[in-house]
C-alpha cells in the first residue's frame, strides 16, 4: 500500500490524530508486529497461557461471523505485541461551559469526538495545550480500536489480562464498527457498536453455557445503567446551567456545585453500585468525562429498543440501522438518540 493510501485510510480511524504522518508511523509499526494466530498456535515455543488465550480469541472471532453476521475477514486473526499497556490514548475535550464534545474533522472519517495518539506523552501534551485554552479535557488509554476494515486489525497484548466476557465484548464492538460506520456521527456509531457488543456477549455466554458469567454480565450492565442515569441527569442540569447568561465566575462555582452533587449521588448509592466506578467520580470528573460517556451511550437505548422490536433478529436490526444511517443526522438522532432520562431511585435510608 502506498503512503498516500495509508494516510487516506488512517483518516478513517475513529482516533485519527494531528499529523497524519505521525499516525501513519504508529499504524505501520503496529502492522509490522502482526503474526498470524495460526502461526503462533503451530509454534511449540508459544507459552501455554498465550496459546490458550489465542485459542479463545479464535473461537470468539469465529462466533462473531458465524452467529452475529459480523464481517468475515482477516481482522483479529493475527496477534501483535505493542510493548505497552495501551495501543493508543484518546483525548476528549469540551469547552469549559458545555457538555458537548469538541470534534476533529478528517477527509474520510468525517468529524469525530476524540483524537488519538500512539504515545501517551503526545496525548497528554496535546491535552495540556487544550487546557491552556480553557477546555475541560480527558485522556484515556485504549486497548484496541478498529480501522473500519481498511487494515487487518490484530488482537493485542493490551487485552491479555481480560476475561472471556471482556474479550468477546471488545471483538464484537470493533467488528460492529466495520459493519456500519456513519460519517460525522460518533454517538450513533458507538451506540450501534455497543448494542451489538451487548447482544453478542449475551449470545456467546449462552452458547458456551456460562450461566454464572452471564448472570455477572447482566448484573454489571444493570449497575452501569444506573451510573449512566446519574450522569445523564447531571448533564441535563449542566446543559441548562450553561444556557444561562451568567458571569464566568458564578457559572464556574455552580458547575463545581453540580459536579459535587453528582459525586455525592454516587457515594449515596455506592453500596448498591459497587466501588468500581471511583475512577469516574474522582478528581478528573469534568465536562469532558461526561461527554466521553455520552458519546457511547446517548443513542444506545433507542437502538436497543429497535433490536427488541425485531425480536432480536440481527439481520433485521442491521438492515434497520442502515436505513437510519441514510437519514439526515437530525432525523436519525430524533428517531433513536433523544430518549428521556430514566430517573434514578433515591438510595435507601
Amino acid at each position: 500500500m502506498s503512503l498516500r493510501a495509508l494516510l487516506l485510510a488512517l483518516a478513517c480511524l475513529p482516533l485519527a490524530g494531528c499529523y497524519l504522518l505521525e499516525s501513519a508511523a504508529g499504524q505501520v509499526d503496529l502492522i509490522s508486529r502482526r503474526v498470524p494466530i495460526t502461526t503462533l498456535l503451530a509454534r511449540p515455543a508459544t507459552p501455554a497461557p498465550l496459546r490458550s488465550w489465542l485459542e479463545l480469541a479464535t473461537r470468539v472471532r469465529d462466533f462473531a461471523s458465524s452467529e452475529l453476521s459480523l464481517p468475515d475477514n482477516h481482522s483479529y486473526r493475527s496477534y501483535a505485541d505493542v510493548g505497552r499497556r495501551f495501543v493508543v490514548w484518546n483525548v476528549f475535550a469540551t469547552p469549559e461551559f458545555s457538555v458537548d464534545p469538541k470534534n476533529w474533522c478528517f477527509p474520510v472519517a468525517g468529524c469525530v469526538a476524540y483524537r488519538g495518539y500512539f504515545t501517551e506523552a503526545r496525548a497528554r501534551g496535546f491535552a495540556r495545550g487544550l487546557e491552556t485554552r480553557g477546555y475541560d479535557v480527558l485522556v484515556g488509554g485504549v486497548a484496541a480500536y478498529s480501522t473500519l476494515g481498511h487494515f487487518n486489525d490484530p488482537v493485542l497484548n493490551t487485552m491479555l489480562d481480560w476475561d472471556e466476557t471482556q474479550l468477546a465484548a471488545l471483538l464484537f464492538h470493533e467488528l460492529a464498527h466495520q459493519l456500519l460506520y456513519v460519517k460525522n456521527d460518533t454517538p450513533f456509531n458507538e451506540a450501534f457498536a455497543t448494542v451489538v457488543e451487548n447482544e453478542g456477549v449475551r449470545r456467546w455466554l449462552e452458547a458456551q453455557h456460562k450461566d454464572a458469567a452471564l448472570a455477572a454480565f447482566r448484573a454489571r450492565e444493570s449497575r452501569y445503567a444506573e451510573v449512566l442515569a446519574l450522569v445523564a441527569e447531571s448533564r441535563l442540569r449542566l446543559r441548562a446551567l450553561y444556557a444561562r447568561a451568567l458571569p464566568a465566575a458564578e457559572m464556574r462555582a455552580l458547575k463545581d456545585e453540580e459536579l459535587a452533587r453528582l459525586r455525592a449521588a454516587y457515594r449515596a448509592r455506592r453500596a448498591q453500585l459497587g466501588s468500581g466506578y471511583e475512577w469516574l467520580f474522582g478528581p478528573d470528573l469534568n465536562n469532558a468525562m461526561l461527554a466521553s460517556l455520552a458519546a457511547y451511550q446517548d443513542c444506545a437505548p433507542g437502538l436497543e429498543a429497535r433490536l427488541v422490536a425485531v425480536s432480536g433478529d440481527l439481520a433485521a436490526f442491521y438492515a434497520h440501522a442502515r436505513l437510519l444511517a441514510r437519514l439526515p443526522a437530525a432525523e436519525r438522532h430524533a428517531a433513536v438518540c433523544e430518549q428521556p432520562v430514566r430517573p434514578v431511585a433515591a438510595a435507601a435510608g
